[in-house]
């Protein structure tokens, strides 16, 4: 069925995103807006707009029952939810079917496998995907469940890793280093659990020391075509939440890319799965690695995949959900150049990456060659402090990971924020860091490496080099002009001269 007009369930960079495909694809699309949201770029963009609630997202973006409603009284063909929101709501995916739209997405029963940590193992386990050791079965906080778990635990050795059976983005996730602490951190565990996924049950996996976040995208249609497009690394992460992703990873061998890929695909077939997808594996430090989960909708961190490929997954997911056959064939894909992208979340990593909400009163994007910058603000625009505090993806690409870093470097400086603290400034300590160039860093980049003093650290050296280059100036223009030393002019403060770089 050919999509005439779509609805993107969600807001900010991933609306535009979705919005400018289809309208490059010939189609109309309908923004849905909060309250909040009413100026936002995506609602100015779109053909149609309407707004579905106040601010609160479970009383907006959450109220899949008025969007659907919303889709039947324009005459909408499908509906794209991007990522976050409902993406990955089962329940939705079916009553999108139901109501004879199109889910731009996989189905219903592929979300509901996946959707649970342990359903999703035991649904590879046929096809011989590494996973790591742990409990066959969710476990409760009972009495009963804790002296399983703890049977369990000692058997495969410490430390462990307790984990939200529905979770995810680091919630309910806790790391137990010995049996005495374990009673406090399952509490934990499912206390967290609970508040935010309204269930209580986790199972237990043994913890993979100096561990790496590799994640290989997927496509699949509805004829059974299943393709790999290599790998992601997202392996610097707070709050085990990504901030840095790049493509591809900077330690797999081909031997290794290619087992992986086939991995993927294998776990794809176990769900019958069409669509955009990705499977993330997590790798330890003798680069064996291991199924963690499958993440059934576009991931964040796309466009890194889209540069180092050339292809559109967003135009992609709608060709499959028109029912077409992949035309892409696995040997057409290659590895091309280097990718980076950093999440530019307003957010003061001085303060333990905490939220910092405000008003963008300076918002000028990087701009050139192999930079690219996927948002929804600009100056002058307000943060809402009722959703995630991403402003921005910045992304960059090269001939290699060398000519990216650099170019992400260059990119971090020319970005212009103020009115709220960003990450801006932690990423490039990221960037400059020699765990990060040298590839040699995992998960725990940020506790290993990461204080709120070496941004401050980072400004003095900044601001040292601009010293010096004002200084060069006075020296240059009294060597050319000695006997008009007085008439330089008055000397400019030093906010006049220092390139404006806020983080």
């Amino acid at each position: 069925m050919k999509i005439n007009k779509l609805l993107v369930a969600n807001r900010g960079e991933i609306a535009l995103r979705v919005m400018r495909t289809a309208r490059e694809m010939g189609i109309k699309t309908v923004a849905i807006f909060s309250e909040a949201d009413r100026n936002a770029l995506h609602v100015r963009y779109a053909d149609e707009a309407v707004c579905v609630g106040p601010a609160p997202s479970s009383e907006s973006y959450l109220r899949g029952d008025v969007i659907i409603d919303v889709c039947q009284k324009l005459g909408v063909d499908a509906i794209h939810p991007g990522y976050g929101f409902l993406s990955e709501n089962a329940n939705f995916a079916r009553q999108v079917r139901e109501a004879g739209l199109i889910f731009i997405g996989p189905s219903p029963e592929s979300i509901e496998v996946m959707g649970s940590k342990l359903a999703a193992k035991a649904a590879v386990a046929d096809y011989d995907i590494p996973m790591v050791p742990g409990t066959p079965s969710a476990i409760d906080g009972s009495a009963s469940g804790r002296a399983e778990a703890k049977v369990i635990s000692a058997k495969i050795g410490y430390p462990i890793l307790i984990k939200a059976s529905a979770g995810g983005g680091g919630k309910g996730m806790r790391v137990v280093e010995q049996e005495a602490d374990f009673d406090e951190q399952m509490d934990r565990a499912v206390s967290e659990a609970i508040s935010s996924f309204s269930d209580g049950s986790v199972f237990i996996e043994k913890y993979v020391t100096s561990p790496r976040h590799v994640e290989i995208q997927v496509l699949g249609d509805q004829h059974g075509n299943i393709i790999h497009l290599f790998e992601r690394e997202c392996s610097v992460q707070r709050r085990h939440q990504k901030v840095v992703e790049e493509a591809p990873s900077a330690i797999l061998t081909p031997e290794i890319r290619e087992a992986m890929g086939q991995a993927a695909v294998g776990v794809a077939r176990a769900c019958n799965y069409y669509g955009a997808g990705t499977v993330e594996f997590i790798v330890d430090a003798n680069l064996n690695f291991y199924f963690l989960e499958m993440n059934t909708r576009l991931q964040v961190e796309h466009p890194v995949t889209e540069l180092i490929t050339g292809v559109d997954l967003v135009e992609q997911m709608i060709y499959i959900a028109e029912g077409k056959a992949l035309t892409i064939r696995q040997e057409d894909l290659q590895i091309k150049g280097h990718a980076v992208e950093i999440r530019v979340y307003a957010e003061d990593p001085a303060n333990n990456f905490l939220p910092d909400v405000g008003t963008l009163e300076t918002y000028v994007r990087p701009q050139g060659n192999g930079v690219r910058v996927d948002d929804g603000f600009e100056q002058g625009m307000a943060i809402p402090i009722y959703y995630d505090p991403m402003i921005a993806k910045l992304i960059t690409y090269g001939d290699d990971r060398a000519a990216a870093i650099q170019k992400m470097i260059r990119a971090i400086d020319e970005y212009q924020i103020s009115g709220v603290q960003t990450t801006l400034g932690f990423c490039r300590f990221v960037m400059n860091h020699h765990a990060f160039r040298s590839g040699q860093f995992d998960t725990g980049f940020v506790s290993q490496y990461f204080t709120p003093e070496v941004l401050a650290t980072q400004s003095n050296a900044e601001e040292n080099e601009l010293a010096a280059v004002f200084a060069a100036y006075l020296l240059n223009n009294q060597a050319a002009k000695p006997s008009q030393t007085q008439a330089v002019g008055p000397a400019r403060s030093k906010s006049q001269w220092r390139t404006k770089r806020l983080g």
